[in-house]
């Protein structure tokens, strides 16, 4: 009878069930290399091809998990012939040809690490199953049948490596049910769980394994689950999904000994373009764990679209680079490389693997483009014709380099180099021909002898390419690692969408404090130190997550909290007069800029006849629970132990809305306490303050199901309000553009760039805490 070829079939027969071979069939990738595999151990098989059912479950795990097909000969006949016939055997002998990339392969060695000819008899299985019971009995008799087996289970198999699972389960069962005897009615009943806290739909939390925080004096990255396996430099191999090739050995210890064993990261920005606060995790990531590991993290820019490029944008990176505390340790182009780019590119078409093809852009676009009728051009013909790229004889599109791959995605042959006349602002006319990032990336880190190429999720489907685009050219390959990106509700960061903003004047430039570019939040207030504090807490998972800025600007508080000093600030002023003030001039007062520790430090400040109150400090009818000042309450000054209590309300003739009080002071230890002590100015120095709300109404604006009508409908008109007359006491007379402080009572803000010499103007940073005492 003929062998099924119908994968399902063909997956069901080999011994999976029948739900696992239904799932296999759906992914493209993984049956193709499943079917391969069954087919190599059908030709090993004794008995006319057929397959052991237990023989191809592990075959399934070969397909998923090992990604070495030149070990493959080598590995195959131990499990098609029985010599491997555990789950635990297969993993071992996964991590020891991983970690043993030389080749040939110590058969002996390799044996003993993975159990081949080691039996576990039924004697030894029972002896040590009791050893275990009597070692967990208390437990057991306390909780019966709801004990956790599985401790159980891993303590006997640090004694028996090799043992079967199946047959060491039911030995289990059959002497816990020796101790306790049947079940009764409590142990068929559930235990109650304890309900979780539920979390936030904007925000996504791992709990799988506490996170852990290189040992630095900075707060940088927070690295937790797959990100905690990146590798040792030098053992790229050791990477689940890492190519091996007969050179990768002999050019891994040139490349270590090249670096002197020390990690090496990079950044790598586009220069068309501010950053933003996903750029942050990244910068982050590559300079943090860099400097957690006494490496070394390069700045280079991926300059290899001049129609994009702008000198602005290479400076606002560096700088946003420093501002955020990190150094590079070189700054490098990748048109530094443009040269030994093109040279890697003659290569790949000399040996066959890349051509020139005259598609044009829009018929190769999308994932299913028709195959190219180059693609079998003559290597002479191509490098000819590259050359003819090289000198201008092409007009832009007319001719491009495509390399000869598949990619995860399965998009076909992608584009090595095309073709702009554009001036470059580094190389200006001497090339008319730029690398793709599918071709750049790659070969720029391998030229930085980079050991961690760190970048987010959406790199994944080019890994393939940058790993067959390395090994084909036999050049050092360091380990693509993709972590998940960072993502904000309630904003935008596409480059393309905030200069739409811009042109429709919504915001007025990149640095606009209602955005998440980086320059938008320095100019906001935001620390630092307190961006790196957010991001790890975020930390680096393999899961992408969406945050609620709220947590961003929790962080922000929290150091603002120890690092802002104190000032007092009027945004709707009411003037008092002092109708008893005992002076003919202003008194001097002795302010401290963090109450809670006078000893950082203090600042001066006038109290006059004339001071200024914040209206909402005044009422003229009492009410219930308004502890503030109103013509039946007094109230406290804060910093000056005085008491204010109204003699007289006067109003505006027009409008009828209060103009000034007249009012009396007592000393606080002479009177009744007040309710309440509030902030008020006198001498003020006149200011603007701008306060900023959210730019968007909904949690994510680029959803079209949440924002049918796109982003640019999802703005509030109310997400800035200036207000122009608002004082603020003179200790803050002499401040620079970027200091912040907290203006007592109300909030945390900062010198803008727009300030001049004789009105200052402030940008709410954040607001502080919510306090119920706060507004009554």
């Amino acid at each position: 009878m003929a062998a099924p070829t119908d994968p399902l079939h063909v997956f069901i027969e080999a011994g999976l069930t029948e739900q696992r071979a239904k799932e296999t069939v759906k992914n493209t990738a993984l049956t193709k290399n499943l079917l391969e595999i069954i087919n190599e151990a059908r030709g090993l098989c004794p008995d006319g091809g057929v397959i052991d059912k237990s023989v191809g479950q592990l075959l399934y795990h070969i397909a998923s998990r090992f990604k070495n097909k030149l070990r493959l000969p080598f590995l195959l006949p131990y499990v098609v012939s029985g010599k491997i016939s555990t789950e635990a055997q297969l993993t071992a002998a996964f991590d020891y040809l991983k970690s043993h990339a030389a080749d040939p392969v110590d058969g002996s060695a390799f044996e003993a690490s993975c159990g081949v000819g080691v039996e576990v008899s039924p004697e030894q299985i029972d002896n040590t199953v009791e050893a275990v019971i009597v070692k967990h009995k208390a437990g057991l008799l306390e909780k019966r049948y709801h004990y956790n087996t599985g401790i159980i289970m891993g303590d006997v198999m640090k004694t028996l490596k090799w043992v079967d699972t199946k047959i060491l389960r039911n030995e289990i069962d059959i002497q816990i049910l020796d101790l306790l005897g049947p079940k009764t009615e409590a142990d068929l009943t559930k235990p109650v769980k304890t309900k979780s806290k539920p979390v936030s739909d904007c925000t996504k939390t791992e709990t799988k394994q506490k996170p852990q925080k290189p040992e630095t004096g900075d707060v940088t990255i927070e690295l937790s689950g797959e990100s905690l396996k990146l590798h040792k430099v030098g053992e790229n191999y050791q990477t689940e999904g890492y190519v091996v090739t007969p050179q990768t050995l002999k050019l891994l210890k040139d490349h270590t000994d090249r670096i002197g064993g020390r990690v090496t990261t990079r950044f790598p920005p586009e220069p068309n373009g501010i950053l933003h606060i996903g750029h942050a995790k990244a910068i982050n990531f590559n300079f943090g764990y860099a400097k957690a590991n006494n490496g070394e993290c390069y700045l280079r820019y991926d300059d290899t679209n001049p129609e994009k490029e702008e000198e602005r944008f290479f400076r606002g990176i560096q700088e946003m680079v420093e501002w955020l505390g990190y150094k590079p340790w070189k700054i490098t182009y990748a048109s530094d490389y443009f040269p030994h780019l093109y040279n890697y590119a003659q290569q790949l078409i000399n040996r066959g693997l890349a051509y020139i093809c005259h598609q044009r852009y829009e018929e190769i676009k999308g994932h299913n483009p028709p195959p190219s009728p180059w693609r079998e051009r003559p290597v002479t013909e191509s490098l000819q014709l590259f050359q003819d790229m090289r000198d201008g004889k092409f007009d832009e599109g007319e001719a491009t380099l495509r390399m000869k791959l598949v990619m995860e995605d399965g998009k076909m042959d992608p584009v090595a180099y095309r073709i702009k006349y554009t001036p470059h602002h580094r190389t200006q006319d001497e090339w008319c021909i730029y690398p793709t990032y599918d071709f750049t990336h790659c070969l720029c880190d391998s030229l930085e002898d980079i050991t961690h190429s760190l970048c987010t999720k959406e790199f994944q489907s080019r890994r393939s390419a940058y790993y067959w685009l390395c090994n084909s050219l036999d050049t050092y390959c360091p380990v693509q690692w993709e972590y998940g990106r960072l993502n904000l509700c309630y904003t935008v960061v596409s480059k393309r969408k905030i200069a739409k903003l811009i042109e429709l004047n919504i915001v007025r430039d990149w640095d606009d404090p209602r955005l998440f570019t980086l320059t938008a939040l320095r100019r906001r207030g935001f620390p630092p130190e307190a961006i790196k504090s957010f991001c790890a807490k975020v930390g680096v998972t393999m899961s992408q997550v969406t945050i609620d800025p709220a947590m961003l600007e929790s962080c922000v508080r929290d150091h603002l909290n120890n690092s802002a000093p104190r000032c007092m600030a009027v945004f709707d002023p009411v003037k008092v007069t002092i109708s008893n003030f005992p002076h003919t001039k202003p008194v001097c007062l002795e302010v401290p800029d963090y109450p809670s520790d006078p000893a950082r430090g203090s600042h001066k400040v006038e109290l006059d006849r004339v001071l200024y109150i914040d209206r909402s400090d005044f009422r003229e009818v009492t009410e219930n629970n308004y502890r503030r000042l109103t013509p039946s309450q007094p109230v406290g000054l804060k910093h000056c132990g005085l008491v204010l209590t109204v003699d007289r309300v006067i109003k505006d003739e027009c409008s009828g809305v209060v103009c000034e009080l007249i009012v009396t002071m007592a000393d606080v230890s002479e009177t009744t306490k007040p309710k309440a002590f509030i902030h008020w100015v006198s001498v003020p120095v006149l200011c603007e303050v701008r306060l900023y709300e959210r730019l968007f109404k909904h949690k994510n604006p680029e959803d079209l199901n949440e924002v049918p009508g796109g982003f640019l409908t999802d703005c509030k008109k109310e997400s800035l309000e200036v207000l122009h007359n608002c004082m603020v006491d003179t200790s803050v007379r002499n401040a620079k553009v970027l200091d912040t402080f907290q203006f007592e009572r109300v909030g945390f803000f900062t010198v803008d760039r727009d300030s001049i010499n004789d009105k200052l103007v402030f940008n709410r940073t954040v607001t502080l805490r919510e306090d119920s005492g706060k507004n009554v």
